[in-house]
């Protein structure tokens, strides 16, 4: 708990952003050591951030990790972390603050559950252009980001591998390596069509037909005054021969080029970056988030130029718990399914035992009306016919 008040510092660039605390949250697999960093209120931002001794990735690999805990069921907030450069100035650190890579979970609705991994290339951010999907259920999950010196990535969820790729394919970051040639022109006599019309067809005497016609069963009504009503006319109605416009058929046209192909050459604005995937004095690593519905839980972060290490945290953090905690979350949904169904029990039978009173009360009522009038017939109803039958 010191250490999450001593290491963590909370921007003050917003009066009210949402405030932390300190939760293995309501299932776990060790109440000591799954306690992370849990955002506490609904419908509010999250500015959290921690220093580190600040390095560079040159020639090494860089590896994100941690875990993250929607315990709370969604419904639209992120789950990612941000990785600045050392000179951030916690206490101000924002939405615009720029940083290096964003990486981790986004949920809203239905349609974006994703990953993101958003890298920063001269100042300006930069979007994968594949789409992760991330897990959105309520147990904790292990995100990776591993970024190598040789340009390619790779994205791990729960220690598996989930996508994979180079910078130069998966991102914009820089101009396209080929241009179309802007000197090259479609030739003015380039024929690109498939088919021609049919110079020997010819159109039939007898296609021309209008489209409605007078309808021939219409009769004029008998009290039509022309002089009142002007001519009579008989309504129109569709022409059974008419067949629309004509179109002469069509024949493969001896003269088709196919698609004309505009050429390309070596767009003179590319040239090849080998360190788009280098970051100098990385040293500080944020939480900058928005939650509607809070309670999401972070944890077991590592920042390591080691793949292995980062592998062999994972299965030490967050492969220990994952078990004990789901076993725990089974447990209390199957508790709280046997607490529901003996309170449902419990209200049928106080249902049904008040229905009983209500008779019993009712006869009581009817015994003490035929005392107060005495009959010869007293305990014998009559039906209709006049003959006695049982008290029901």
């Amino acid at each position: 708990s010191q250490l999450f008040t001593s290491r963590w510092v909370e921007s003050k660039h917003k009066s009210d952003y949402g405030q932390w605390k300190l939760s293995a949250g309501n299932f776990y697999g060790d109440a000591e050591a799954d306690k992370g960093i849990q955002t506490s209120q609904d419908a509010h931002f999250y500015a959290l951030s921690a220093l580190f001794e600040p390095f560079s990735n040159e020639g090494k690999p860089l590896v994100i990790q941690f875990t993250v805990k929607h315990e709370q069921k969604i419904d639209c907030g992120g789950g990612y972390v941000k990785l600045f450069p050392d000179d951030l100035d916690q206490s101000d650190m924002h939405g615009d603050s720029q940083y290096y890579i964003m990486f981790g979970p986004d949920i809203c609705g239905y349609s974006t559950k994703k990953v993101h991994v958003i890298i920063n290339y001269k100042g300006q951010n930069h979007l994968i252009k594949k789409d992760i999907k991330c897990k959105d259920d309520e147990l904790t999950h292990l995100y990776t980001l591993i970024v190598n010196p040789d340009q390619t990535y790779e994205v791990k969820i729960d220690n598996e591998k989930v996508e994979s790729g180079s910078f130069g394919d998966d991102w914009d970051m820089l101009p396209l390596k080929k241009i179309k040639d802007p000197e090259a022109k479609k030739p003015s006599d380039w024929d690109d069509r498939a088919e021609i019309d049919d110079p020997s067809d010819t159109k039939p005497e007898d296609w021309d037909k209008p489209e409605t016609i007078p309808d021939p069963d219409a009769k004029k009504p008998d009290d039509w005054d022309e002089d009142m009503d002007g001519e009579w006319e008989p309504p129109m109605i569709a022409n059974s021969e008419y067949k629309g416009e004509w179109k002469p058929k069509q024949i493969d046209n001896p003269d088709y080029k196919g698609t004309w192909v505009h050429p390309e050459i070596d767009n003179p604005e590319y040239t090849h970056d080998a360190t788009m995937y280098k970051f100098n004095n990385i040293g500080v690593l944020g939480l900058d988030l928005w939650q509607v519905k809070s309670g999401t839980i972070f944890d077991n972060f590592l920042i390591t130029d080691d793949v292995k290490e980062a592998e062999e945290f994972g299965k030490e953090t967050w492969g220990k718990t994952k078990g004990p905690e789901k076993k725990m979350k089974n447990e209390q949904e199957d508790m709280e399914r046997k607490l529901r169904e003996e309170e449902e029990k419990e209200k049928n039978k106080e249902d049904t035992e008040g229905d009983d009173e209500d008779d019993k009360e009712d006869g009581e009522e009817e015994e003490g009306e035929d005392d107060e009038e005495p009959d010869d017939d007293a305990g014998i109803e009559e039906d209709n016919n006049g003959k006695p039958k049982d008290e029901l």
